[in-house]
């Protein structure tokens, strides 16, 4: 399994901007799907976005479309969330999470089975 450890998290203004880290190590993370989910108090842990082991293919679910970019270093077996024009609806605690297929041709949210421990974003209004 592949360890992840989230950074970056933290209390922002609405409008405002927040880079997530989420470093992996054990294994490395070059050929795996990689995503970013989270979850609001009182609601269950969604999808945010994805970067494919081809990091030209993505996805990012409606609401931070335009706002919200995903990217990875694999030299670094880093992924990067950039977050911008926070929302107070952005609140949640977020997770990084990896496929646990390598060489995957198409995103399946139930495959990632290695996850962080969260980082806390906070957006005031």
């Amino acid at each position: 399994q592949v360890q992840l450890a989230e950074s970056g998290g933290g209390l922002v203004q609405a409008g405002g901007s927040l880079r997530l880290s989420c470093e992996a190590s054990g294994r490395t993370i070059n050929s795996r799907d990689m995503g970013w989910f989270r979850q609001a108090p009182g609601k269950e842990r969604k999808i945010v976005t994805a970067i494919s082991w081809r990091p030209t293919v993505t996805y990012y679910t409606d609401s931070v479309k335009g706002r919200f970019t995903i990217s990875r270093d694999n030299a670094k077996n880093t992924v990067y969330l950039q977050m911008n024009s926070l929302k107070p609806e952005d609140t949640a605690v977020y997770y990084c999470a990896a496929d646990d297929t390598t060489y995957s041709d198409s995103f399946a949210w139930e495959r990632y089975r290695s996850w962080g421990q969260g980082t806390q974003v906070t957006v005031s209004s």
